[in-house]
């Protein structure tokens, strides 16, 4: 078996197959997928097991929560351990967890395998950096480029396919279809993927007090994490809540509706590359104010969607969801840009902070959301996205004058 070695080994690499990234790009995309898989069954779903609005908007919340848990507590050890076996445990728990969810006899019994899938689909954030270290130099942007793109096809996948699956199928297969397509991945991976060398000896509680310095020492960090994790509530309110608002009056629609709002999710995959190539010739800074703003707008049009009729509505929602989905991705890239830019040989650990910031605000938007259309309908779903917006937008710019 292959065996790659630390980051610092100064080594030739060959070039690595196209089936090697292809591999890496569709395990990353399956992985965050999981993800969202339920939010537009999310109707459909508490109609079906006998759970209130309240209690089925905490799978999505404990989805993204177990997310945000897994970067902090499990990231770290990509340096410490082989990075394949972690990948392989990831991955097989993951598949476990998407197939106990669509065997789930109640509510309860799915808010705990939510909170695992979360925990477990933290391998994109493995697959990511081993993507770099496999990658020979000069095709390194080109390799995680292509990476990145499979993830962010899992994102706006997933939620397409969930909600044409549920209608078609059921909730319960899609899950199950979700837990097949995993295990898939864990044959390919054990048997195409190298082993890789540790690059620390420190220990894990050592690897966790790093982070905490790297969090303590650098303001910038701060600043992209509190800023992308403000951008997260809104865009995690609206999704988290579609589902149900589309089930209700006046619209009358089913999961396959609110799955097709997730193709207004291209709008992230292209903002890659054009907020990438901003932030070299004009700075990341100015592009986290452009992508903030943009979000902030998008979200607040949504305001007039009670004076229109329902089809003028629907057309208003998806003009809106790609205005904020390109901002909001727009924003992660030249966030990314920044964070990198800090310390080089903690680029992992910076990573896992930023992304903890971003999916702790992707569990509170998810619990806002439903609390929010609970007490106050879409209109508070609304107003709870266009004010994180403007508070990141804040964020960027009180920061920018510090400097």
């Amino acid at each position: 078996m292959l065996v790659i070695q630390s980051a610092n080994t100064s080594i030739t690499k060959p070039a690595l197959p196209a089936s090697l990234i292809l591999l890496l790009a569709t395990a990353a995309g399956l992985s965050v997928a999981s993800l969202y898989y339920s939010q537009p069954m999310l109707g459909v779903l508490g109609a079906d097991i006998h759970a209130s609005d309240r209690m089925i908007g905490l799978v999505p919340t404990l989805t993204q929560l177990g997310y945000a848990l897994g970067i902090m507590v499990l990231a770290p050890l990509g340096d410490r351990y082989d990075r394949r076996n972690i990948i392989l445990l990831k991955a097989a728990l993951l598949a476990l967890a998407l197939l106990f969810s669509g065997f789930a006899p109640n509510v309860t019994w799915l808010l705990a395998t939510s909170l695992v899938i979360g925990l477990t689909a933290t391998m994109a954030q493995d697959i990511i950096p081993a993507a770099a270290t496999l990658a020979p130099e000069a095709h390194r942007g080109k390799i995680v480029g292509t990476v990145m793109t499979g993830l962010l096809l899992g994102i706006l996948l997933s939620r397409v396919i969930s909600g044409f699956g549920a209608e078609a199928f059921g909730w319960r297969a899609v899950y199950v279809a979700a837990a097949f397509s995993v295990a898939l991945v864990v044959v390919a991976i054990w048997r195409g993927l190298p082993r890789f060398q540790a690059t620390t000896q420190l220990g894990y509680g050592a690897l966790l007090g790093s982070m905490a310095d790297l969090w303590r020492r650098h303001a910038t960090l701060r600043q992209a994490a509190h800023a992308q994790g403000l951008l997260a509530i809104g865009f995690s309110a609206f999704w988290s809540t579609l589902a149900v608002m589309l089930h209700a009056a006046p619209f009358h629609l089913g999961s396959a509706a609110a799955g097709a709002f997730g193709l207004a999710g291209a709008a992230g995959a292209l903002a890659a590359p054009l907020a990438g190539r901003l932030a070299d010739k004009r700075g990341p800074e100015l592009v986290t104010r452009i992508g903030a703003g943009l979000a902030a707008v998008s979200f607040a049009v949504m305001w007039l969607a009670p004076l229109l009729p329902p089809h003028v509505q629907l057309a208003l929602f998806v003009v809106s969801a790609i205005g904020f989905d390109f901002g909001i991705q727009a924003t992660l890239v030249a966030h990314q840009t920044v964070v990198f830019g800090i310390d080089p040989a903690s680029r992992s650990r910076l990573n896992a902070l930023l992304f903890t910031g971003m999916f702790v605000g992707m569990a509170s938007g998810a619990a806002l959301g439903s609390l929010m259309l609970a007490q106050w309908g879409w209109p508070g779903v609304v107003a709870l996205a266009t004010v994180s917006s403007l508070g990141a937008l804040a964020v960027r710019m009180l920061g920018n004058r510090k400097k």
